[in-house]
């Protein structure tokens, strides 16, 4: 039961147990323990809205930097890692196998805020040896969700 309710809460955030318990044939009762238990022991760490900025006065600017690093002794990634994602500047931390040893998703304000955390802040840790900034131009696809999706007409057409 609880994949499934992952899986409608991921879709959507805002279901409630009464909806969820009436998707999955359970009890209210039953969702609230199982959501609360899932809670409690780390598998759901938080509800998000998905916003498009583009559409606000806030847009901010985001990067992808590729970051390649020398583990520590006993730590490996884990300590820079932890490091890094610390700065409030950073909302994402991947660590991924290829050329790159860790993936980080930053936003700013403008570009030279986001140039200047990677010269001043990132560049500056021990363990990073080199880095490659990707700004993101435009969001087609995110977290599952279509940005700016053409409308279909009831015959099928893109409009």
């Amino acid at each position: 039961m609880n994949t499934e309710i992952l899986t409608l809460l991921e879709n959507d955030a805002r279901l409630t147990p009464e909806q969820l318990s009436v998707m999955l044939n359970k009890s209210k009762d039953e969702i609230e323990k199982e959501i609360n238990r899932m809670e409690q022991n780390g598998t759901i760490l938080g509800y998000k809205t998905i916003i498009d900025w583009e559409k606000t006065e806030k847009d901010p600017v985001i990067a992808m930097i590729d970051v390649k690093l020398t583990p520590q002794r006993d730590k490996g990634f884990d300590r820079v890692a932890e490091k890094i994602y610390n700065y409030p500047e950073v909302k994402s931390v991947y660590l991924m196998s290829g050329a790159y040893d860790l993936s980080v998703v930053i936003e700013g304000k403008t570009m030279k805020e986001v140039a200047s955390f990677v010269s001043q802040k990132l560049s500056t840790i021990d363990a990073v040896n080199s880095t490659a900034t990707h700004f993101v131009l435009h969001k087609y696809k995110d977290k599952g969700v279509l940005y700016d999706a053409p409308e279909i007409d009831e015959r099928g057409n893109f409009t």
